[in-house]
């Protein structure tokens, strides 16, 4: 009995005969790539040439009227692919012994995308090691340098430090805010604050970093001092919101008075009590809080966790402390009669969480902070890299009712003292 052959199907012919064909072409991939290198490298020295020749005239050629005169080729190097490749550099002498500048060889030496892409490749999770092996191969015969780990580290270092000197010295007086937020991100034995601003059009802009030991009142005025210090205004209300710390309400009242309205994160909050309650207990407490304080009244809401105070005060006296301490400054935006969106958006640091998030995604690839500023350099580029990103804060639209209530804000305490002070639009 003969033995049926099974075919194969013509798709599976049609996907053969089509790889069959490919292959010559992948094999030839890098011939075709070293010679377009090659053929680039090329045109850049026939450029450079001939604007030497524009200069000095054709070779050998006698001309009175000759401005400068040829000097050989020098070593140079250009960035090509993330590294830098060596290049014969024409060189050309005036009648007077001063160098010829060559138009192109300026603009292609002037620019150096090396080192952005240096601090792109680290951001995006390559290591320091594993630099070169991200990049395309090179050209056979092409001498390059600049992709070992050293010359990749100092590049970044470099870039970082200059980027976050730029953005701390950002001048903030033109930036027309409606309300700050402030947290802490926490390095093993370090603390970086962070002050996010929400300006009245909804965006949101980084406004500065500082680093300290623990989230403390020294380290949160040297912020808003610094912020002050770079022209951010404190002559008038501005709504600050922060966690739950009293270190960090201290310090915006030091440091901007009776103009600050102080906005203490619900959920931080909320966190702080439970975690003084035993674990049968945490849920009915949990619910009771977020029905007050999403009650859309600060009456109502002020009403219903005084009620939880008294309930909690004899049997949990720690979490009944830890519920009254603050407890007005938790209900700060609800007497504003913002939209729900908004309301509920500026009653938490959530806005800051987020930008949190991202720089721990970033900086989590370091095994070791070596020190303080290596940690600002990190959080400056994460932030950077993260404010690209950022849409308008959510609930935006009811903004400029927010801003209303500041500046009504603003008129009544300025008429409520002596001298004064002249309320900011």
């Amino acid at each position: 009995m003969e033995k049926s052959v099974r075919k194969r199907p013509e798709s599976q012919e049609v996907d053969a005969r089509m790889v069959q064909r490919l292959l010559p072409a992948a094999v030839m991939f890098g011939e075709l790539r070293d010679l377009v290198i090659h053929a680039g490298l090329r045109a850049v020295e026939l450029m450079l040439e001939a604007e030497r020749t524009a200069a000095c005239g054709e070779r050998y050629e006698r001309r009175a009227d000759r401005q400068a005169t040829r000097m050989g080729h020098a070593p140079g190097e250009l960035v090509l692919g993330g590294r830098r490749v060596a290049v014969k550099r024409p060189r050309a002498r005036t009648q007077a012994k001063e160098e010829v500048v060559l138009p192109s060889w300026e603009r292609f030496s002037a620019e150096d995308p090396l080192t952005e892409r240096a601090v792109e490749q680290m951001l995006v999770g390559v290591s320091t090691r594993k630099y070169a092996r991200s990049l395309e191969p090179m050209a056979e015969g092409v001498a390059t340098r600049g992709t070992s780990r050293s010359a990749v580290s100092r590049r970044f270092v470099a870039a970082t430090q200059d980027q976050l000197d730029t953005w701390m010295a950002t001048d903030l007086g033109g930036l027309d805010l409606a309300a700050v937020m402030i947290d802490g991100l926490a390095f093993r034995e370090h603390v970086v604050l962070c002050a996010l601003g929400i300006d009245t059009s909804g965006k949101k802009h980084v406004l500065g970093l500082q680093e300290g030991a623990t989230e403390n009142a020294v380290a949160c005025t040297d912020l808003l001092t610094n912020l002050r210090s770079r022209g951010l205004r404190t002559n008038r209300a501005l709504l600050v919101v922060i966690d739950g710390g009293k270190a960090l309400a201290k310090a915006v009242r030091d440091v901007f008075g009776r103009f600050a309205l102080i906005q203490r994160c619900q959920v931080h909050k909320t966190r702080n009590v439970l975690d003084q309650l035993p674990e049968n207990k945490r849920g009915s407490v949990r619910k009771a809080m977020y029905d007050a304080y999403r009650s859309r009244s600060a009456d109502t809401a002020r009403r219903l966790l005084n009620n939880l105070e008294r309930a909690l005060r004899k049997n949990h006296p720690g979490a009944a402390a830890s519920l009254r301490e603050g407890l007005d400054e938790t209900l700060t935006v609800l007497a504003f009669g913002l939209g729900a969106t908004l309301e509920r958006s500026l009653s938490t640091t959530n806005a800051i969480e987020n930008l949190n998030g991202n720089i721990r995604r970033i900086s989590r690839r370091v095994k070791t902070w070596r020190d303080g500023s290596m940690i600002l350099r990190w959080v400056g580029a994460a932030v950077n890299d993260a404010s690209k990103g950022f849409r308008r804060f959510r609930g935006f639209k009811d903004i400029p009712k927010l801003a209303a209530a500041l500046r009504s804000h603003t008129v009544k305490l300025t008429k409520s003292v002596d001298a004064p002070v002249r309320a900011v639009a």
